[in-house]
């Protein structure tokens, strides 16, 4: 079957998810209820949503004991990076925000030295009051068997789980550490498009443990040539690898080529185009050293002072693009495809809230509303073309800074000896 032909049967079976759509039904299978032993139903429904892309939604009832049971799996592709988020619970209504666990994420509240390992679970759309009540739903199975065979250990057990019912209240602040190597888990931002202060986002890569864990192999291919070291061969030569598309997750190829930039740097462009669903990305790396002090990369930041806007590093990648481009993917990552603008997850006031700021970056696009883009870069790896080159650009400041603690130790720089490294 050829890549073309395995697209249109995924895009048949996986289709958009859509209430008004009849044929859309869920397949209904005779399955062992695994509590009674008698035969309940699994309703199955393949379908597509926001950010989890392609998933697997399967829902079991038993008639017998009244047993339910509902799951949701992502039947999509592994994102390229692991992805941390990490919440600082201080009230109430933290509680209502709603969560994306894929099963190979794990959770952690370091308070109460408590984890729910990867794998221990199956994925859940869920809120955070629902991660904690599955938490104890879990911990209450076993109950009543603990305490008739290890009363102490059922105890102690009991304990817990009154200090797990209590974080609902939120007496006290808490943090709720979510990790999933495969990257498919989200924690929503209620504040959105502005930043939340309370909701850290971390990206990161993978180690040989984790894609083990997926069931990634990495193979390192062997080649007995050496590569070449002329720079000016490496400018002039563009470099091909097979990849996927993250769209559709089709094999795709990404082309790869070495640029120098004037009055900047050398950087590194990556394109990649999809012959399936037609969807085209590019990305930039930058190709030198970080700046000693600081002059859009994967290290930078986005700000628009004037719709109180912030995106943080690493959130759209390095991008080679224009100023009109950069302000449609930011449209796209904070409106359209916000996995919680559609569906039952989407409220009136939410989803006002964004068309409002998609408008207000369509007016930024045609020149009706005046702003300040402020592109924030610790290591020094981004560029806004100056259109007066070589003369100041009257429109444009560039100012270059010391790097604080806290950037040179998200860029792993506090760790890094570049002195007397030799010495013994």
């Amino acid at each position: 079957m050829s890549v073309i032909e395995e697209e249109r049967v995924r895009g048949g079976v996986f289709k958009d998810i859509n209430a008004e759509d009849e044929d859309q039904q869920p397949t209904v299978i005779e399955s062992l209820c695994m509590t009674c032993y008698e035969n309940g139903s699994t309703r199955l429904l393949l379908t597509k949503i926001p950010f989890f892309k392609e998933i697997i939604i399967s829902s079991f009832t038993c008639p017998h004991c009244n047993w339910t049971n509902t799951e949701i799996q992502s039947a999509g592709r592994i994102q390229e990076q692991g992805v941390l988020y990490t919440l600082q619970v201080k009230t109430k209504e933290d509680m209502n925000r709603e969560v994306v666990k894929s099963d190979s994420a794990s959770t952690r509240i370091p308070q109460l030295d408590f984890e729910i390992p990867a794998f221990t679970q199956n994925g859940s759309l869920s809120t955070i009051e629902g991660l904690l009540d599955r938490a104890v739903a879990g911990l209450e199975q076993d109950q009543p068997i603990r305490k008739a065979t290890d009363p102490v250990v059922a105890e102690k057990i009991e304990e817990f789980i009154q200090r797990l019912k209590k974080l609902k209240e939120v007496e006290k602040e808490f943090t709720l550490i979510i990790d999933d190597p495969s990257g498919n888990s989200f924690i929503e931002n209620p504040f959105a498009p502005q930043k939340d202060m309370a909701l850290t986002v971390a990206h990161y890569k993978r180690t040989p443990e984790h894609n083990a864990a997926l069931g990634i192999e990495v193979e390192e291919e062997e080649n007995d040539e050496k590569p070449g070291s002329d720079l000016d061969t490496m400018r002039n030569e563009v470099l091909v690898f097979n990849t996927n598309c993250p769209e559709c997750n089709a094999p795709a190829n990404t082309n790869m080529k070495l640029v120098q930039i004037p009055h900047f740097k050398e950087v590194i462009i990556m394109a990649t185009n999809c012959d399936s669903c037609r969807h085209r990305t590019n990305e930039v790396k930058s190709g030198g050293a970080t700046e000693e002090d600081l002059l859009k990369s994967e290290t930078c930041s986005v700000l628009i002072p004037e719709l109180e806007f912030e995106l943080g590093m690493a959130a759209l990648g390095g991008k080679f693009t224009t100023l009109e481009g950069l302000l449609k993917d930011i449209k796209d990552l904070i409106v359209s495809k916000n996995p919680f603008m559609c569906g039952d997850s989407s409220t009136a006031d939410r989803a006002e809230k964004l068309e409002l700021f998609g408008q207000k970056i369509d007016k930024i696009i045609a020149g009706e509303m005046d702003v300040h883009i402020i592109l924030d870069d610790p290591a020094g790896n981004s560029y806004l073309q100056n259109v007066y080159a070589p003369d100041p650009d009257p429109e444009m400041k560039i100012e270059k800074y010391t790097r604080t603690f806290e950037q040179n130790e998200d860029l792993g720089l506090n760790d890094m000896k570049t002195e007397g490294y030799a010495e013994k």
